[in-house]
């Protein structure tokens, strides 16, 4: 008798037919970007929300020119500028509820900013001052993340903890097409899937990361189709369109918040400024892409059409001008303020309770500033009885 043969033993059985875990064709994208504006679905958007999309991409694209100037003048370290990305921006910040939270990469301050973010406070970081800048708390929205995706994770964590404490809270988190070739997107999007958690990601495909082109990252159809093998919806959006990036997002909201779990969408725009200001674009791209991009620049799409509706005049245009000016002149009013710093506030905020690596540091760099105090009172002092002895 074999082993095989004895009573009890392990007979393998035949395995069963193989199935798809899921049916992968209501997660694929549809084979072009979802539009509206120019399209006969424009007639039903709200003239509302037309108004207050304009407002905020008046505003946005003043706000990316100074910014830029800013960096010229040595105000800020470095500028990233979003412009000609705007109507993504703008619509992400405008689909998401109070009670939610954004996860923005370091492109992305117009949706912070939208989102209620002081604007100098938005800059903070990127002028090299206080931390983040602003409280994540206040507004619901996290820091501007510098390193590659690193906050997709960030929004599948806090999205997955709200909704096992009841919760009703979206996440809405930002990356570039850049990001896509990191880890942490893979990471974020196996969890939030295989979680279902109430998040919704964001792909904003303006062609580089920094120099490098999307077929060098991916050979992929479209990034959009890189949520099937996931389990997620894909969706492809025209993200000059500003209306029709509103809807496809706010769809994939109200999906996760009704327990759907989450969506992929791509919006394929084009970033019409360097990298940032330390960047040379001209060694990678030539001046007809620019210009073919600048005839689908997001406001002039959006213009025309609330133009066609009878929804915008001169009077409307020069409101929104005048507004964005507005804000243009506060920003550089208070950057150009020279900012009052405690160096001790770099250990302020980093562990709840502080490292003995920390204190060593902290300790060190106190003693530092004490002995530079004391130096300098003790050549005010000596000059004084200089002067003293002149006399």
């Amino acid at each position: 008798m074999t082993v095989m043969e004895q009573r009890g033993a392990y007979r393998p059985a035949p395995p069963p037919a193989w199935q798809p875990r899921t049916d992968p064709a209501p997660l694929l994208p549809d084979p072009e970007p979802h539009r509206v504006l120019g399209t006969e679905a424009a007639a039903d958007t709200d003239p509302a929300l037309l108004r207050r999309l304009h407002a905020e991409l008046v505003r946005g694209r003043r706000y990316n020119v100074q910014a830029t100037a800013l960096t010229k003048q040595g105000r800020l370290a470095v500028y990233p500028s979003s412009t000609g990305q705007e109507a993504s921006e703008i619509a992400a910040a405008l689909v998401l509820e109070e009670r939610d939270w954004l996860f923005p990469s370091y492109r992305d301050t117009l949706a912070v900013i939208a989102r209620g973010v002081d604007p100098v406070q938005a800059l903070t970081l990127l002028r090299g001052d206080w931390h983040t800048g602003y409280d994540p708390h206040e507004h619901r929205v996290a820091p501007l993340s510098t390193p590659l995706a690193t906050q997709l994770p960030h929004a599948v964590g806090l999205a997955h903890a709200a909704r096992l404490k009841g919760d009703d809270v979206v996440a809405l988190a930002m990356v570039g097409d850049g990001g896509t070739s990191e880890g942490d997107f893979h990471e974020a999007l196996n969890f939030a899937a295989v979680w279902q958690a109430p998040v919704v990601f964001l792909v904003q495909n303006n062609g580089f990361a920094i120099s490098v082109p999307l077929d060098k990252q991916t050979a992929a159809p479209s990034l959009a189709h890189k949520a099937v093998g996931y389990g997620m919806p894909g969706r492809l959006v025209d993200g000059n369109d500003a209306v029709a990036v509103h809807e496809v997002l706010a769809d994939a909201v109200r999906r996760a918040r009704e327990g759907g779990g989450p969506t992929l969408v791509e919006a394929i725009t084009y970033r019409i400024d360097a990298h940032t200001n330390a960047d040379d674009a001209t060694r990678y791209r030539v001046d007809a892409e620019i210009d073919a991009w600048r005839d689908h620049d997001p406001i002039l799409l959006l213009e025309r059409e609330m133009e066609a509706r009878g929804l915008l005049d001169e009077a409307g245009r020069t409101a929104a001008r005048d507004a964005a000016e507005a804000l243009a002149t506060d920003l550089r009013a208070r950057m150009n303020a020279d900012a009052v710093l405690d160096p001790m506030e770099l250990f302020a905020h980093v562990y709840t309770e502080p490292t003995s690596q920390l204190r060593e540091q902290e300790a060190l760099l106190r003693a530092e500033l004490d002995a530079e105090r004391d130096e300098g009172a003790g050549q005010a002092q000596g000059g004084a009885s200089d002067q003293e002895g002149t006399r």
